[in-house]
């Protein structure tokens, strides 16, 4: 038989085997946005599983945004609990960057520029400060958190999401912060695990 040749028994094993991957698996690809369809940054996304909210946190409040490190994904719950979504991020490079506990979002803004904090600068003397723009590394927009210097943002280097590659922050696609920055409000309750 002919190498491309169709057969019932390997359409049936190929059946078998997409029916195997977890359907959050098979769903993932649909949660993300287009920014992702390109097969380099496909294979730096992990593979993520949907959490419940209740083991988080006591209520949703305004809002609830889960960040896992391990599994390096951001899981959104409206305030009224009608909408979840997930989406892939970037963490921190070490274990010593990641802050972990709960916070809030207390501040948003479009455009933002950056400033590197004083231990940056004494890891990375060349680093300055950067105007909003294409080489800005907080993307389009940015969430600041409680915690000074901690910020949930986007990024212009799409290669760091599903990666260790932060210095501390969560790094979203530019498209993803758009989206959950529309629908985050200010006073959103945040867990970082």
């Amino acid at each position: 038989m002919d190498r491309n040749t169709f057969s019932r028994r390997r359409l049936l094993g190929a059946a078998a085997a997409a029916m195997a991957l977890p359907a959050t698996s098979r769903a993932q690809m649909a949660l993300q946005p287009a920014e992702v369809v390109d097969d380099f940054t496909r294979r730096n996304v992990s593979s993520f599983a949907a959490q419940d909210w209740r083991d988080h946190f006591s209520d949703l409040g305004k809002a609830a945004i889960l960040s896992d490190t391990v599994s390096r994904a951001l899981h959104y719950w409206s305030g009224d609990g009608t909408e979840y979504r997930i989406y892939p991020t970037s963490v921190p490079k070490t274990d010593e960057l990641t802050r972990r506990g709960y916070t809030e979002i207390v501040r948003k803004k479009v455009g933002p520029d950056w400033t590197p904090t004083a231990s940056q600068l004494e890891r990375f003397p060349d680093w300055h400060y950067m105007p909003p723009g294409p080489d800005n590394p907080l993307g389009t927009h940015a969430m600041y958190l409680g915690w000074p210097a901690y910020l949930i943002h986007g990024t212009h280097d799409t290669r760091k999401i599903g990666r260790r590659s932060s210095d501390g922050c969560i790094g979203l696609f530019n498209a993803s912060i758009a989206e959950l920055f529309e629908i985050a409000p200010i006073g959103t309750q945040v867990r970082l695990i």
